[in-house]
């Protein structure tokens, strides 16, 4: 490296430039001694030390420091720790030094910052925002070298975060300090605060608690830009309750309150401080008091119930008396005089006397009307008094409807089906009633009329009964007489249709019976077509027997339009239908008819009560046009002169 070299004939070590400890702390060498012929005699190791000197200050890693800390925090506590190396000689006093703070700005009363052996900084007294915002402390690290002591700074930023060692207090406030009764959402007062804290800090924002409001009819919002306190009417008042609400606002900041104190300055150690956080005895928030007052306005009249309950039976007559409602009018300034009213009464049941608040029917009850539901019909009735507005109080009658058996049994279907089969074969056929229990079912099930042999029922009770086909009956169309009593005895007779039908051969019944149907619609077509037919050759024929001799017809009024008074438009010859072809046999017609409906009449309803009274409905009857009016239209036609 030519840091060294020696004299080849004194063997003398010379050094030629300076060597750093902290570079190199050991230099090995190796020398050998020749003889005069050159060869070697002896060869020689040499280890050389460096000694150090203290030729290096510690140095901090850093030469600028920044923190925040909170303006709560206290003595002694740990705000940061800087950190210094010196490259001397490890253990030597030339790499041990100590930290001392050399200056702080601005310099306070009641703050002094100190550094520990380890570079730990902190404080003694107590921190204040608002006497100093931020310390510059400058911190040195200076080592124990024996000939010269080196050294270094850095410099430590500390800012002070306001906290809330301010009490925030309301210095006034403005509004009326007037409410209307039942209003809600107004400010009748705005309280203003002062607080010495950060603005828009936590320590600084208002946070407002009201006490002596028992109904919790007010808040107390804060306004974000100004820290005021807005009072707004949440909850409707009442002015009978009365004409004044006497409340106590106070104030508190969001982050907690804290305080510190210094009592004495100590020669050693930490300094005697006096600290409290949060409310205690001595200290606690500000408060106001404030009257607000409540002005009367028209109240609604109020009923003694406002949800009744009645018992009513089911066919009540008209004018049956159901309930009485009533209501007062708390009122003293307005007016307090009042009507009742029916609000809601679906079905329209009911009527209610506008002085008295009693109610009485005014329509039958049903109980199996829509509006009825398990049992219960639902009424508003209203109390509307005379002020300005008016005021409508609201109360609700439930009225339980019982029940009584005036509907019977009925089931679901006029028509089933049923498939061929070597043994017997069921279909189910189901009943409902509109009454309750207990004039509803489980039913009873039973076949009228000659059916050994053919129909049988298994079972016979509840709610859905199986009609069961013995093997002997044949496909095609066919009907029972099914009577269903339901638990009180009350029951009703039907036909039920019965199609029964191979379904190997056709998929279903369904399908047979529109085949039927559509086979029956094109015979009928054919009957009529032959019908109208034969009427026309008859026709055709008096019209040629006719003679033709011109006479001017009367003009009469047929009461029965079987002949029709016309005039011919040239001479020709009256015809006279003879009485032979005109007149058609009652007996005939009354056949033709008998037969017609017979075939077409649908299921017929047979009630009977408990007593064996009975009563004939007919539920389904879908009987054909009588076509008797086209022989009639057809002999008023021949009567005119062509």
């Amino acid at each position: 490296m030519g840091v060294l070299s020696i004299h080849k004939d004194t063997g003398e070590l010379s050094v030629h430039k300076a060597v750093d400890y902290e570079e190199k702390t050991l230099l090995k060498l190796r020398f050998q001694a020749k003889k005069m012929d050159l060869s070697i005699d002896t060869r020689l190791g040499i280890e050389i030390y460096i000694r150090d000197i203290n030729d290096n200050p510690p140095l901090f890693q850093r030469n600028l420091y920044e923190i925040t800390v909170g303006e709560e925090s206290t003595q002694g506590s740990n705000l940061m720790t800087v950190f210094a190396h010196d490259r001397d000689q490890r253990g030597s006093p030339n790499s041990t030094f100590h930290y001392v703070i050399k200056s702080v700005s601005p310099k306070v009363p009641y703050t002094e910052f100190f550094v520990d052996k380890l570079g730990g900084i902190s404080f003694k007294g107590c921190l204040d925002h608002e006497v100093a915002e931020m310390f510059t402390v400058l911190v040195e690290a200076k080592d124990h070298g024996e000939v010269i002591s080196l050294s270094s700074s850095t410099t430590v930023v500390i800012h002070v975060q306001d906290g809330n060692n301010h009490l925030p207090v309301i210095s006034g406030q403005t509004g009326i300090s007037k409410v209307t009764e039942h209003e809600t959402g107004s400010s009748p007062l705005r309280l203003h605060v002062t607080d010495k804290d950060t603005t828009n800090s936590l320590a600084w924002r208002a946070k407002y608690s009201i006490h002596g409001d028992e109904g919790e009819h007010f808040r107390v919002e804060t306004d974000p830009d100004t820290n005021d306190g807005i009072l707004t009417v949440v909850k409707p008042l009442d002015f009978e309750a009365g004409a004044q609400r006497q409340l106590s606002i106070s104030v508190e900041n969001e982050a907690p309150y804290f305080s510190c104190t210094v009592k004495d300055k100590m020669s050693s150690g930490l300094w005697n401080v006096e600290t409290s956080k949060g409310y205690n005895g001595a200290i606690q928030p500000h408060s106001v008091k404030v009257i607000i007052e409540v002005e009367d306005a028209n109240d609604p009249p109020v009923f003694s119930v406002t949800v009744k309950e009645a018992m009513l039976e089911e066919n009540a007559a008209v004018g049956t008396w159901v309930e009485k409602m009533t209501a007062v009018d708390p009122d003293t300034s307005h007016a307090s005089a009042f009507v009742y009213k029916v609000g809601h009464d679906p079905a329209g049941w009911v009527t209610v006397d506008p002085h008295t608040g009693d109610i009485t029917t005014v329509k039958t009850p049903d109980r199996e009307s829509p509006h009825v539901v398990n049992g219960l019909y639902t009424v508003l009735l209203h109390a509307v008094d005379k002020g300005e507005p008016p005021q409508t109080g609201t109360a609700t009658l439930q009225i339980h409807v019982t029940d009584q058996n005036d509907n019977v049994p009925q089931p679901t279907v006029d028509y089933v089906d049923i498939c061929m089969s070597d043994g017997p074969t069921t279909t189910n056929v189901t009943a409902f009633d509109p009454d309750g229990n207990p004039f509803g079912g489980p039913f009873t099930f039973e076949l009228l009329g000659n059916v050994n042999g053919k129909w049988k029922l298994n079972p016979a009770y509840g709610f859905t009964a199986g009609l069961v086909k013995e093997s002997d009956v044949y496909a095609g169309p066919h009907s029972v007489d099914l009577k269903i009593s339901d638990m009180q005895g009350q029951f009703g007779v039907y036909n039920l249709s019965v199609t029964v039908c191979d379904c190997t051969v056709i998929p279903n019944c369904q399908s047979r019976r529109d085949t039927a149907m559509k086979a029956a619609s094109g015979a009928l077509g054919v009957v009529f077509a032959s019908l109208f037919l034969l009427l026309f050759m008859l026709l055709m024929a008096i019209f040629i027997s006719c003679k033709r001799e011109f006479k001017t017809l009367p003009d009469e009024d047929f009461s029965n339009d079987t002949l029709l008074a016309s005039n011919t438009e040239r001479p020709g010859t009256d015809c006279k239908v003879p009485d032979s072809v005109l007149t058609v046999s009652p007996e005939k017609k009354h056949h033709r008819t008998t037969m017609w409906q017979s075939q077409h009449d649908g299921m017929q309803n047979t009630q009977f009560s408990a007593k064996n009274h009975v009563v004939q409905n007919v539920i389904y009857n879908h009987k054909r046009d009588d076509f008797s009016y086209l022989f009639s239209e057809n002999q008023n036609q021949v009567t005119r002169t062509h």
